[in-house]
């Protein structure tokens, strides 16, 4: 039987079915290119992501108060929550302990002056205890106007003055920044107890409506010379003191900040804070 022969393709057929191949190769290693490039540029969105994700969880563990619900008070902190000037540079000494936010009864009825506040000894200066919160733009005002007068009482030996720092004020849009400026406060209280004072003076000067960040609290303390503050700022110690100290106030039925008592008589926040304290201050002379 006689063989039947394909016809060989011409020159021009064959350029055209190699330059064919050679297209479909094209495209097919561009489509793989593509998807690389594609899952490359995924991954290293997802990595990015990933990253932070982890750092928005650390900042928020932070801010949010994931904290222990006990820990130590600092050096010069009371177990009222409280941090005691006897002259302006200088704090009142104490024993450091450890307090918890869960051995505060907040069910029981509230007294009749919160904890640790009472007329001082005869012969010891007048007792001011006052309850301020970083966010409180009453307590700004309240240092502002009488920041003087208390430096005064204070370096002319007529008065203590206690500060009790609560966070009746927290809110996830300032990253709970009452927590953190009592915070804070007791770290500077701790690392330059000389420098405690200017230190309040200047947070409430510097309050905004957002809150001061973390890194802006440790230079507010180092600007007023408290250096050794911002690890402790930042890590949040004393966080766990801030808890107790605002349950314990809220369970001694303090409703609002500034609260202010003198010789255990409280401050109605309606009349000149002088008017009220001078007469008590002065009988003491």
């Amino acid at each position: 039987m006689a063989s039947q022969n394909t016809p060989r393709p011409t020159k021009a057929e064959r350029t055209a079915e190699a330059r064919e191949k050679a297209r479909q190769m094209r495209e097919t290693q561009q489509r793989k290119e593509k998807r690389n490039s594609l899952l490359v540029r995924w991954g290293v969105i997802g990595a990015v992501v990933a990253i932070v994700a982890i750092v928005a969880i650390i900042v928020a563990t932070n801010q949010r108060g994931d904290f222990p619900d006990a820990g130590p008070t600092p050096a010069n902190g009371n177990e009222y929550g409280g941090i005691t000037l006897t002259s302006s540079t200088e704090l009142e000494p104490t024993t450091q302990t450890t307090v918890d936010v869960n051995s505060v009864d907040a069910e029981a009825e509230p007294p009749a002056v919160p904890s640790g506040i009472e007329k001082a000894a005869e012969g010891e200066p007048a007792q001011i205890v006052i309850y301020v919160d970083a966010a409180c733009s009453h307590c700004a005002t309240f240092e502002a106007t009488y920041g003087d007068q208390l430096e005064e009482w204070l370096d002319n030996g007529d008065a203590t003055v206690e500060y009790r720092a609560v966070a009746f004020l927290d809110q996830p849009a300032t990253g709970n920044y009452s927590s953190r400026g009592a915070n804070a406060l007791a770290c500077v209280a701790e690392s330059s107890p000389e420098n405690y004072l200017s230190f309040v003076e200047l947070l409430f000067e510097k309050q905004v409506p957002t809150g001061l960040s973390s890194d802006e609290l440790a230079a507010t303390a180092a600007e007023t010379g408290a250096d050794g503050a911002e690890s402790c700022i930042q890590d949040g110690t004393y966080r766990p003191y801030a808890a107790y100290t605002d349950a314990l106030a809220r369970a001694d039925g303090v409703g609002g900040t500034p609260a202010v008592y003198v010789d255990g008589e409280v401050w109605d926040n309606t009349g000149d804070f002088v008017e009220f304290a001078k007469p008590m201050i002065d009988a003491r002379s």
